[in-house]
């Protein structure tokens, strides 16, 4: 994962949202991008000063999301974990297998396999992450209505999942890692969206209404969501 280069001189705004919201809030990606949400009057000079007055928590932040990272990564070896639905499992390094990755008590990886580590494990991800997501929209949406064109899995960084205009549902591979319950949250999201396009009350009135302790959930994600990576 790559970071954003910056300057103690000049923050750069990497994403600006503009809303009917009231104050200016800073959002640090899980990539090291900045993005900034502000009301539809703020001037683009008082944004620009109010980022500059945060440069300091903006640097430290990123510093500690760097080191959290490089601390994550995974080398592929014996007795590493790996997260599956929440849960943490061993890594056991085994002679040749077919498939090279499989699943158990635990991961089983071929040796010859080790090299390829992330791309094997991102491949096995992203089978599990469209098999259970998709049962959990199909859930939801015969339960409350809604009517979700298809369901696909992308390998988005910053994002746990988006809802398209033409109705598709995208959520990223690595929800897969998260408990059942951050997922069903973040199905609920998407499947919102598509009658509420926007994050106003409305839309989190309804997503309360099918999901009642979602403020949990999505706690969980702002605390725990850059473990979900290889």
């Amino acid at each position: 994962m790559s970071f954003l280069l910056f300057t103690s001189m000049q923050i750069q705004i990497d994403k600006l949202i503009r809303s009917k919201r009231r104050t200016i809030a800073i959002i640090i990606e899980r990539d090291g991008a900045l993005t900034v949400r502000a009301p539809m009057r703020v001037s683009q000079a008082e944004i620009n000063s109010f980022v500059q007055e945060k440069s300091t928590w903006i640097t430290h932040t990123r510093e500690k999301l760097e080191s959290i990272v490089e601390t994550l990564t995974k080398q592929y070896v014996d007795g590493e974990t790996f997260l599956f639905l929440g849960s943490s499992f061993n890594l056991k390094l085994v002679k040749p297998q077919r498939p090279s990755l499989k699943f158990g008590s635990g991961f089983t990886l071929s040796q010859t396999a080790q090299k390829r580590g992330a791309a094997t494990f991102t491949r096995w991800y992203k089978e599990r992450a469209y098999k259970v997501i998709s049962e959990r929209v199909a859930h939801f949406a015969k339960q409350y209505n809604f009517t979700p064109k298809q369901v696909k899995i992308i390998s988005a960084k910053t994002r746990w999942g988006s809802c398209s205009s033409n109705g598709t549902l995208n959520f990223t591979w690595r929800l897969i890692m998260a408990p059942l319950d951050v997922i069903d949250y973040v199905v609920v999201h998407e499947l919102v969206h598509l009658r509420v396009k926007d994050h106003s009350s409305k839309f989190w009135k309804a997503v309360e209404s099918i999901y009642p302790e979602y403020k949990k959930q999505r706690k969980w994600l702002r605390e725990n969501g850059e473990k979900l990576n290889l």
